[in-house]
């Protein structure tokens, strides 16, 4: 990572992003409860609120939780009958994220299920619990594409789906790659493109996370 990355960042958080003693408190209780340091950075948490705000999210789907760092963001566009549901693995994450959620005073409408996200999702299609306006995937790699055929059948036209961590430092190009998570970005790719209903780009991002970047798909009408 270049040391002017992460300055350009400090730049930006200083100049556009507010402090927020929620997300703040968050990151310092995630460490303390041992939970690995990959949030999104401020200034993609605020990207991840301002396009929530855009397009009128009411209802927000979140697969990968982690201790809540993104889901407080997200929750943060919502309206006050919004809801946001999240999907975590371990639940060691969930308590510190459902600790994280309730301090910064949005218990009410972010709700974090555990277990695997494939068998969560699939139970939400089956109870019929779209359509979602927003779905964010940081979860596993290897599980893109799943979640990806989920989140289509979870959402409706205008619906945006934002993936992350889709550069992996520009290991993406390597087609003899055997790392799981690269294969799985690369499947992502492969099934975003040749998807009908989705219309899709993908951005680099470089900043105090490194070289990575993030898929968006607009579900098409």
């Amino acid at each position: 990572m270049s040391a002017a990355w992460a300055v350009v960042d400090a730049y930006v958080d200083a100049h556009l992003i507010a402090e927020d003693d929620a997300l703040a408190a968050a990151l310092d209780h995630n460490e303390a409860e041992g939970l690995p340091p990959i949030d999104v950075s401020p200034a993609q948490g605020k990207l991840l609120r301002l396009y929530a705000r855009m397009i009128g999210a009411r209802r927000i789907l979140e697969v990968g939780t982690l201790g809540g760092y993104s889901t407080i963001w997200l929750g943060g566009a919502l309206p006050a009958d919004g809801q946001l549901v999240t999907l975590e693995l371990e639940p060691h994450h969930a308590e510190v994220a459902r600790a994280n959620l309730a301090r910064a005073g949005l218990a009410d409408r972010c709700e974090v299920r555990v277990g695997p996200a494939v068998d969560s999702l699939g139970a939400m299609i089956a109870g019929d619990e779209g359509p979602f306006d927003l779905v964010f995937i940081d979860a596993d790699k290897p599980s893109n594409v799943a979640y990806l055929q989920a989140a289509l059948i979870l959402t409706r036209p205008g619906s945006l789906i934002v993936v992350d961590n889709v550069i992996r430092e520009g290991r993406i190009l390597d087609s003899a790659s055997t790392d799981p998570s690269v294969v799985g970005t690369q499947a992502l790719f492969d099934a975003v493109a040749a998807e009908p209903r989705l219309d899709a780009t993908a951005i680099q991002t470089v900043g105090s996370k490194g070289w990575d970047g993030f898929l968006l798909a607009v579900v098409r009408g």
